[in-house]
């Protein structure tokens, strides 16, 4: 038999039954217009009931239905990538001291870079001194420009890698909190809370693992 007989008879078969809004009960073997707006039954044909087919939507249902749908996708969505999240964090970290190692290394990388600049300092400071010999001829004289110049830089590239550190000791502090934040969250995983259960942070950002990722290592 073809799937087209196969439908109608299937049809045949099946009674769409319901009560219009003027209080008529109303039959027939397909979908009833007068009743678009309201729940129909479909029946057997030996009466009973095979399901409910609801009310069709108007527009403005229609849209709320959708909007609620794409919420209820996003939520899905976001619980998903909660649950790969903290798999992965699981999986990075087995324990507490992985973790410390791995702050720690973030915060090495940080660390050499604060010495680095220091070291610039001294190296310009060293440098200053004879410039500054120098000036000491010119006491009550305009400095020749050159060695104005040469002053005038060393000044600014002092004040730049001073700017350089202060940069990098909040960039400590950040790491730090960032790396608090995801052993909280660890310390619950580790206890035996389900991937995807543990609430973010409000405010902590969000990248590969619950905090956001530290510089990587060079």
């Amino acid at each position: 038999m073809s799937p087209l007989v196969l439908t109608g008879a299937w049809a045949a078969q099946t009674i769409y039954s319901c009560t219009d809004a003027n209080g008529r009960r109303m039959t027939s073997d397909r979908p009833i217009q007068e009743c678009l707006d309201r729940e129909q039954r479909l029946m057997n044909k030996d009466g009973s009931s095979r399901k409910v087919m609801p009310p069709r939507m108007s527009p403005k249902e229609r849209a709320a239905q959708e909007d609620a749908d794409r919420q209820k996708a996003l939520a899905d969505a976001a619980y998903k990538d909660a649950v790969r999240r903290d798999r992965n964090l699981l999986n990075r970290y087995p324990n507490e001291g992985a973790h410390r190692r791995a702050r720690e290394a973030a915060l090495d990388d940080v660390r050499g870079a604060i010495a680095s600049s220091e070291k610039r300092i001294k190296d310009l400071q060293a440098e200053r001194k004879p410039l500054q010999a120098d000036a000491e001829f010119y006491k009550g004289k305009p400095l020749p420009f050159k060695l104005r110049g040469a002053l005038e830089d060393n000044t600014t590239s002092q004040d730049a890698q001073r700017e350089i550190i202060e940069n990098h000791r909040s960039e400590l502090g950040r790491i730090n909190a960032l790396y608090d934040v995801e052993l909280a969250r660890l310390k619950r995983l580790w206890a035996g809370a389900a991937p995807g259960s543990v609430p973010d942070v409000p405010g902590a950002t969000q990248g590969g693992s619950t905090a956001a990722a530290p510089p990587s290592r060079k």
